[in-house]
């Protein structure tokens, strides 16, 4: 059985002032890539990272992957479809501003990769880094 939580009136609020929901209810301009009852695949506004970048929504609107786990499952489950068909690909979501959440409605990156795309992961740099102290320090 399939639960969600109640909506409650700041939820309909977001709703009303998320870009997000008025593109999965169609009033405003996307790039679609591919559409489920659930949700859909939109090219990013920016054109994305790389030619490939898309971003999955739920056309529900849940604030992050920690609000609804089953609306979350839902998204998941299509971004793996889409990540299905490349050879390498990232799967990316965040829930908070601390963690980079620029819109306050759960979104899952599928970015395509290819080896020396120059792509960081955005963690990519402090790891790189703390191996390279890591390294000076051993040597001393």
């Amino acid at each position: 059985m399939t639960t969600h939580r109640a909506r409650t009136s700041r939820d309909h609020q977001h709703m009303k002032n998320c870009a997000f929901c008025a593109i999965a209810v169609g009033e405003a301009p996307a790039v679609i890539i591919r559409e489920w009852p659930e949700a859909l695949a939109v090219r990013p506004r920016s054109g994305g990272v790389n030619n490939g970048h898309v971003f999955v929504l739920p056309r529900v609107h849940v604030a992050d992957a920690g609000t609804d786990p089953e609306v979350t499952a839902a998204v998941m489950r299509r971004a793996a479809e889409l990540m299905a068909e490349h050879p390498a690909a990232n799967i990316v979501t965040s829930k908070g501003k601390a963690a980079s959440q620029s819109v306050l409605h759960l979104h899952v990156h599928v970015v395509p990769r290819r080896e020396d795309d120059g792509l960081p992961l955005p963690w990519t740099p402090q790891h790189t880094a703390r191996a390279t102290a890591a390294r000076n320090g051993a040597t001393k």
